[in-house]
């Protein structure tokens, strides 16, 4: 089932929010490395948090490429969106469509501000060891330029 957007309200997301929950399918891959890259570069500036619709094990890739970067995302624990409320946050991400699609179906017309940034699923990558880490670098740095561009900081 697909949604027509054009006829949901959602608020415009603010410039500088001071809270960004990340949404994904199972956030064990994209959404705990976008959640560690929006607090290093944000440099706490903002609250962030990560959720999955569904949330499975943390992805051993994504621990990988993100200790390339110096960032230990170890300690991450995998957790459902139905331990937080969206409308808590200034912007709500989602990183795949069915995390989108759910959220738009769920929240009430302007309760939140809610971006889409599509974004790979790594894990399904094909190939040796380096092919995969190479999709993974991929989707982090992708990552990592979005967040730098939306909210205006230099991850330097």
């Amino acid at each position: 089932m697909s949604i027509d957007e054009s006829n949901i309200s959602l608020p415009e997301a603010p410039k500088a929010p001071k809270s960004v929950l990340f949404v994904c399918s199972r956030n064990a891959c994209r959404s705990p490395m976008a959640h560690a890259l929006a607090e290093k570069i944000g440099r706490r500036r903002v609250y962030v948090d990560s959720v999955g619709l569904n949330p499975g094990d943390l992805d051993g890739f994504s621990i990988a490429v993100m200790s390339e970067l110096g960032q230990d995302i170890t300690t991450h624990i995998p957790k459902s969106i139905s331990e937080v409320e969206p409308r808590d946050f200034d912007l709500v991400i989602s990183l795949t469509p069915e995390s989108h699609q759910q959220l738009m179906e769920h929240l009430e017309a302007g309760s939140v501000a809610v971006e889409y940034w599509p974004t790979f699923d790594p894990s399904s990558a094909k190939g040796n060891r380096d092919q995969i880490l190479g999709t993974y670098r991929h989707v982090r740095d992708q990552l990592q330029d979005q967040i730098e561009k939306r909210f205006g900081f230099n991850g330097s």
